[in-house]
């Protein structure tokens, strides 16, 4: 008896492979994050627990990991970049 796996080397299943891949990536830089933070005794509140772990933009982790080495609040690490200034006319 033949078992039918082409789904499996098909562009969907490669997709949803993907698709799993980047995500657990996302969860694990989520969990470097508030283990450096923890580690250094910043504290986090739910709200921003939440908003780390929520997070599946693999930029904004790396940018916020980043910060969480050298950060002195939650608020360091979750901060918006500010706005490059336009060069006047």
């Amino acid at each position: 008896m033949s078992v039918d796996l082409s789904f499996f080397r098909s562009q969907t299943a490669q997709n949803l492979r993907a698709e799993g891949r980047a995500e657990g990536r996302a969860e694990g830089r989520a969990e470097d994050i508030l283990r450096i933070l923890d580690r250094r005794g910043i504290p986090v509140p739910d709200e921003a627990r939440a908003t780390i772990t929520g997070c599946t933009d693999l930029d904004t982790l790396a940018a916020w990991f980043d910060r969480a080495i050298t950060a002195t609040t939650i608020d360091d690490v979750l901060a918006e970049p500010a706005e490059p200034e336009s060069p006047s006319a």
